[in-house]
């Protein structure tokens, strides 16, 4: 994806904008040229987060001779990660299965038993603790 911004006092201005669209607003521009008022841009994809991090945001900077995405992650304080951690376990508690773990690493219940990896479907049945194989046909479907 082709994309450019404005330069203002040798910042970036607005958004970035496609080049298809950037060639009808300034048919004069030589894409290949650009003057100083005017940079490509590289969209940078919003980084995954680890469970106990916050996405900030995201500013516009130069990167060499291009603006990028420059996407902003913070660690959760202590605080953060108890209250989030009790936010789980609560909802957790009035939705969940009495028999899952809570795995404190990653922010999240995991069954007593691994999910099978055999590519067939399962739904968790808590009085067995086990899973139980789903049908890939119903009887009673309608053909």
């Amino acid at each position: 994806m082709e994309l450019f911004i404005q330069i203002r006092d040798g910042k970036p201005f607005e958004h970035p904008i496609f080049a298809d669209n950037f060639r009808q607003a300034f048919p004069d521009v030589d894409t290949n040229n650009l003057p100083a008022s005017f940079a490509r841009f590289m969209r940078v994809e919003v980084p995954t987060l680890a469970p106990y991090e916050v996405y900030e945001g995201a500013a516009y900077e130069w990167q060499d001779d291009v603006v990028a995405d420059v996407h902003t992650v913070r660690t959760m304080t202590a605080e953060e990660v108890a209250a989030k951690q009790e936010y789980v376990k609560s909802t957790w508690a009035q939705n969940g299965y009495a028999s899952w773990v809570f795995d404190e690493v990653n922010c999240v219940f995991k069954p007593p038993v691994e999910y099978p990896t055999d590519g067939e479907k399962y739904r968790w049945d808590e009085p067995t603790t086990s899973w139980i194989s789903q049908p890939t046909t119903w009887p009673d479907a309608p053909v």
